[in-house]
């Protein structure tokens, strides 16, 4: 009999946590190294063991952003074959944003495969992760300063998820796409979110919160998506042995949450801003910082 080595409250806790913090602009990896040292966890987020679950909550995570998506994906996918069909773009909105989804993501794959572990290798520790947040903090808050202001539109207005798309494939260029997709590097520094690096870079280059939100979750699905089925077969190999059973209660958990706060980020970032998130980064990395130091 294999000892369990995440019980399974211990994986029901960190899947609703993942859940949300991946989609929500508060870094997941920076809770789920801080999380296991307050609460006394002899849980370390470079033991193969948990990184191997991670990979099951990661892609429960990955299969509700396309399922949620999915008619956008069918869209964006079809403008692809489109354009490769007749070799152009032109004024297909549908496949420029899907080309600017590509050049997005390029980067970021590449920064991952080739930095993933030494950054993660160097800042591990609970106390760097609490900083990191407070770093995410401020720069949520300085990206909501300094934006550019989104011209509000009829289309905008019509919540229509086609507008949202042709907004982001007009006003977002290459070379916004190639910056915004480089910048999720940040991510794989615990601390630091992925959806808030590239909400903020949306902001930055002029999208509204709603139409950068939305570009944030498109670019996240394949890159969350890529970087768990590479690590699958770690799941079913040695590493998985005495996680397996944790990372399927855990991947459910984190796949209803996920759910839930791609629903209400949606929502909230039609009439939102970033602030609070800001707020709550900063307020919880010295939080932390102050249990880990007293």
């Amino acid at each position: 009999m294999v000892l369990a080595l995440v019980s399974y409250p211990q994986a029901i806790l960190l899947g609703l946590l993942q859940g949300f913090s991946e989609l929500f602009p508060i870094s997941s990896l920076g809770h789920s190294v801080i999380l296991p040292r307050l609460l006394g966890w002899d849980i370390h987020q470079n033991d193969a063991y948990f990184v191997t679950f991670l990979v099951a909550t990661h892609l429960a995570t990955a299969l509700v952003l396309l399922g949620f998506f999915w008619r956008d994906w069918v869209r964006i996918l079809t403008g692809l074959g489109r354009s490769l069909q007749r070799r152009e773009i032109g004024d297909d909105a549908d496949a420029r944003l899907g080309w600017l989804l590509v050049v997005g993501t390029v980067p970021a794959g590449l920064l991952g495969l080739l930095l993933e572990h030494a950054l993660r290798s160097l800042f591990a520790s609970g106390r760097s992760a609490a900083f990191f947040l407070i770093l995410n903090g401020l720069m949520l808050y300085a990206a909501e300063r300094l934006r550019r202001r989104a011209q509000a539109s009829a289309e905008q207005e019509a919540n229509d998820p086609g507008a949202s798309d042709r907004r982001i494939a007009g006003r977002m260029s290459w070379r916004s796409a190639l910056a915004v997709g480089t910048a999720q590097a940040v991510a794989l520094i615990p601390g630091f979110s992925r959806s808030g690096a590239t909400m903020g870079g949306g902001l930055l280059v002029g999208l509204s919160n709603e139409d950068s939100a939305r570009f944030a979750f498109l670019l996240a699905t394949p890159i969350i998506g890529a970087a768990a089925l590479l690590k699958l077969p770690d799941l079913f190999g040695s590493d998985g042995n005495g996680v397996r059973g944790p990372a399927l209660v855990g991947a459910v958990c984190s796949a209803f949450t996920a759910y839930l706060a791609v629903r209400f980020l949606m929502r909230y970032f039609e009439t939102n801003r970033l602030t609070p998130f800001a707020a709550y980064c900063v307020a919880a990395g010295v939080a932390a910082s102050l249990w880990f130091a007293f």
